[in-house]
């Protein structure tokens, strides 16, 4: 039989990474979850005694010693403070969580002899196909994990594999998102003001998302990557936001108060997804919007 895989998770009280945790322990992962005091649990409430979980006290020493403690094959980074757009008291909050906690993970791994991670960044990093252009400061900050993780690649031999994520959907998401939106628009008669709707947007839904750190994990495992490895997560459909309203209409048999050109794009909106990154070997989008939808 063979030893049961073992595996560290930040961000896994999130959409994304809570989903991720529920796939692990399908494929017989034991599990561990770095957490923060008093995080919402909420959505791994159907396995929380299938995890060990492990409180950050925001110390590198802690960070040291739960990782020590875990000794885990990969460790799968998906925790970030998200942040489409900024204020100036958002500063220290995106750092600390961004940049400060991301380097005390890599150093702690660094200090146990731990070298294998999935790394989360986003499509965001990459602004009109740039090969470096953010978005927002949100981008900055994942592209600056980026750099320092060159560090431990090359003195400590990190193996990493960066995953790109694009937008993603999937039932019981709690984010503030398109559809979170549009559903609260359904039972409302109050306009729902949005821009013009011409920007596209590339939509993944969650089970295609997890594959993807599924089989970057798997291909770490098996000796196959190379020092820092970066891939698009893309559905390679992307959609513009006015036909995307569309097909949720006719899916949901509604007519929603759209006021199309309510409010004006954002600053630095992103009218084309970035399509120019390399695909994850063994992995593509398999769901269709359409059959996202009816999940």
């Amino acid at each position: 039989m063979a030893e049961q895989r073992i595996a560290l998770v930040t961000g896994g009280t999130g959409f994304t990474g809570s989903n991720l945790i529920k796939r692990l322990i399908a494929d017989d992962w034991q599990v561990h979850a770095i957490v923060r005091a008093g995080s919402n649990f909420s959505l791994l409430e159907t396995c929380l005694d299938q995890i060990s979980l492990h409180i950050h006290d925001g110390s590198t020493e802690k960070m040291v010693k739960i990782v020590a403690l875990v000794k885990p094959d990969v460790v799968f980074h998906l925790a970030a403070l998200f942040l489409a757009q900024h204020a100036p008291e958002d500063i220290v909050s995106l750092v600390k969580n961004n940049i400060t906690f991301s380097t005390q993970l890599a150093e702690a791994m660094a200090e146990n002899g731990v070298n294998r991670l999935v790394n989360t960044g986003t499509s965001w990093q990459h602004h009109q196909n740039s090969e470096y252009s953010p978005t927002c400061l949100y981008a900055a900050t994942k592209q600056a994990f980026e750099a320092i993780l060159q560090y431990y690649i090359d003195v400590k031999s990190f193996k990493i594999i960066t995953l790109k994520l694009f937008d993603s959907y999937g039932p019981d998401d709690p984010r503030p998102k398109l559809f979170s939106l549009l559903k609260k628009a359904s039972t409302s008669a109050q306009p729902l003001l949005m821009s013009p709707g011409e920007q596209l947007i590339d939509l993944v839904h969650i089970d295609d998302v997890v594959e993807a750190f599924i089989i970057a994990a798997d291909r770490l495992l098996d000796g196959l990557a190379d020092r820092h490895e970066k891939y698009a997560v893309s559905s390679g459909e992307p959609i513009s936001l006015q036909n995307l309203v569309s097909i949720y209409e006719q899916e949901n048999a509604i007519t929603l108060p759209v006021q199309w050109g309510g409010r004006a794009y954002r600053d630095r909106e992103v009218m084309t997804p970035w399509n120019i990154g390399k695909s994850l070997p063994g992995w593509q989008a398999k769901i269709k919007l359409k059959n996202g939808l009816k999940r």
